[in-house]
């Protein structure tokens, strides 16, 4: 299986991070938007991982979600936006539970 790229999607904040940790496929997109990107990168089986905004998932329709949540190539994985996240979930925990990776331990 071959691995491809990975693409970004999101507001502002959330894709400069991605962007400054080497990301390079990243869009600053929003709303419908953001769902017509999403649904052509699905199509083109170019990206082998997809990162998108929690608040993007929020204006999916159910069709397109459901089928977002099944795919397994390409992956498409929902992150929080960095406002929810300072409400919510510490970074490390957030890379831990979404990576799988303990960032409080990498040297």
């Amino acid at each position: 299986m071959e691995v491809g790229k990975i693409a970004m999607i999101g507001e502002r904040e959330l894709v400069l991070g991605f962007k400054l940790v080497g990301v390079s496929d990243v869009f600053i997109s929003e709303g419908d938007d953001a769902l017509k990107l999403l649904g052509g990168f699905m199509a083109s089986k170019e990206y082998g991982l997809i990162i998108v905004s929690d608040k993007i998932k929020r204006a999916m329709g159910s069709a397109m979600l459901r089928h977002t949540e099944t795919m397994l190539q390409p992956l498409v994985v929902f992150i929080p936006s960095p406002v929810e996240i300072e409400s919510g979930e510490s970074v490390e925990t957030l890379a831990k539970r979404v990576l799988g990776v303990d960032i409080k331990n990498v040297k």
